[in-house]
Parts: structure tokens; C-alpha cells; sequence
């Protein structure tokens, strides 16, 4: 059976200020490489090697040899840059974000010229604090750390046992210590492709403000009883509380397709906080048994 879940927090969303604000980055970015001897437009979200393909300055990667001849790129280091004005009062906001949704792979994120922290993840979220280092007039940068360095430098470090392979068969022309690198395996190549360990933004990248309270994520899991032979739902919420008191208000969680409708009164304190719901289902004969 196919449900439809329907979750109303009536939290962060009671307060008229609590809203958030949010400006994506996404579009037209600069990237030049370690020496600066190449600095080209590029798009976000996007990755090197498009940039250079758009650009006219490598032909199709997937032609012929050109995964050998292009090598080159995974091996450099790049940077991509921008400058941005936030199209809001930011002062007016008590908490304000940089959020990558992802981004591949080894980074250090700048704005303003100020470290803000350290990406090694292609398969997660970064959320930076930027409260106090944003302006209205900010500029970005992303050090990309080649790929193929990073995860040979990963493996050298690594001296209590082995993780073999070292490197792919050499039938497959690829790159070496993929699995010391949270990143797309096969871009080190596979039996069935190249290898183009790229680099870049290859999604949304934005800055959040926001007051009082914000949602940060939102899961829900089905749990089968075997003593009751009853499913039940386990709901998690987290949210940031910057307010300096607690915040009060309501969640009703719907199952329309199980005529289930229950509600919870929920308080937070200030802080980071987790919110933990448990509901039962109702049983509903659907005329099949």
C-alpha cells in the first residue's frame, strides 16, 4: 500500500519572523587553476571539465583517447570564485547559513577571505556559519584539492593494515586509492568507463537567514511490532533555536490512506534539538483479505 504522509509543524512557522530567507548562488562563477595560467567562466552547478568542454578548450572527453589526454585536470588543484550581494537586510536576521547541497569533493571554503570550514564528502550537505562573516557585499571562494592527490595522500597516511586494491586494472587506464575518497567510485574508472575524477558545485549552493527557529532536516522511519503485528511510525525532526527563550507549537502528523490523524504539543529550547515522535497506525481493512 502506498501512504501519503502529511506533516504540519506549526513551530518555526508560527512566528511571522521566523521565516527564512534564501538566496541561491547557482550560475555563473570564475575558476582558474593552481598556477593561474587558465581562469574561464563556469557554471554552478557544474564541474571543471564542462567548463573547459563549453569553453572550447578541451574537445569531447569521451572521444577516443581523450580520458588519457585530459588527465591533466583531475590532477590539477582549482578554484572557484564569485562575488555576490545579498539581496536582503542581513542584519536583520539572527542566524545566516552557507549551505552546499553537494560538492565534489576535497574543498576549503572561503568568503570574505575567512576560512569557514573544510569539505571531504560528495554524498552529504555542508552547512557553514557565516553570522558572522557575511556582508552585504561578500566574495567566495572554493580551493578544490585535486582528487587523485587527495586520496593519495589519504593512503600513504593510512599505515595500520592494508586496504587493498591500490589501483584499478591497468587494462582500465584509471586513477589509484579510490576508497580512501568519499566520492563517485567510477569516476576513478570501472571495467565499464573512464576516468574523470571531477571537480566542482554539482548542486544547489545558497545562503539561509532565518529567525527564532529553523528547521534543519526531517526523517521518518515504519517500525513493525511482531508482539502486536502493528506498524508504527518513528518521526525525527532537528531544528536550530536561536530565539533566547523557548519556542512553543503544535505538530499534527496525517495518514490520510489510514485515517490516522494525531497531534503533539512540542517545546523547544534554545539550541540545536531533536524532536522524536512515535505514532501508531490505525489498521484499515482494505477489502483484500
Amino acid at each position: 500500500m502506498r501512504l501519503c504522509l502529511l506533516l504540519l509543524l506549526a513551530l518555526c512557522g508560527a512566528d511571522p519572523t521566523a521565516a527564512a530567507r534564501s538566496h541561491s548562488l547557482r550560475g555563473s562563477w570564475s575558476i582558474r587553476n593552481a598556477n593561474g595560467s587558465l581562469e574561464l567562466p563556469g557554471e554552478v552547478p557544474g564541474c571543471v571539465h564542462m567548463a573547459l568542454f563549453q569553453r572550447n578548450l578541451i574537445q569531447d572527453p569521451y572521444y577516443r583517447f581523450n580520458d588519457l589526454n585530459y588527465r591533466w585536470i583531475s590532477l590539477d588543484n582549482w578554484t572557484y570564485s564569485k562575488e555576490f550581494q545579498i539581496p536582503f537586510d542581513i542584519s536583520k536576521w539572527q542566524k545566516v547559513h552557507l549551505i552546499f547541497e553537494s560538492i565534489d569533493t576535497v574543498s576549503e571554503v572561503l568568503l570574505n577571505n575567512v576560512l569557514i570550514g573544510k569539505t571531504n564528502n560528495m554524498f552529504r550537505r555542508y552547512t557553514f556559519d557565516i553570522t558572522h562573516v557575511v556582508k552585504a557585499l561578500n566574495s567566495i571562494e572554493v580551493r578544490f584539492q585535486s582528487p587523485v592527490s587527495y586520496a593519495a595522500q589519504q593512503s600513504r597516511a593510512h599505515t595500520l593494515y592494508q586496504v587493498p586494491p591500490n589501483c584499478p586494472p591497468s587494462v582500465q587506464e584509471g586513477e589509484c586509492h579510490v576508497n580512501f575518497i568519499r566520492k563517485e567510485q567510477c569516476s576513478f574508472s570501472w571495467d565499464w568507463g573512464p576516468a574523470f575524477p571531477t571537480l566542482g558545485i554539482w548542486e544547489d549552493v545558497r545562503i539561509e537567514a532565518y529567525n527564532s527557529c529553523h528547521l534543519n532536516y526531517f526523517t521518518f522511519s515504519p517500525i513493525y511490532d511482531n508482539s502486536t503485528q502493528d506498524w508504527n511510525l518513528e518521526i525525527e525532526s532537528s531544528f536550530d533555536v536561536v530565539s533566547s527563550k523557548p519556542v512553543s507549537g503544535q505538530v499534527i502528523v496525517e495518514i490520510p490512506k489510514l485515517q490516522t490523524q494525531q497531534s503533539y504539543s512540542v517545546e523547544l529550547q534554545p539550541g540545536e534539538r531533536i524532536v522524536k515522535l512515535f505514532v501508531k497506525m490505525n489498521k484499515v481493512n482494505d477489502g483484500t483479505a
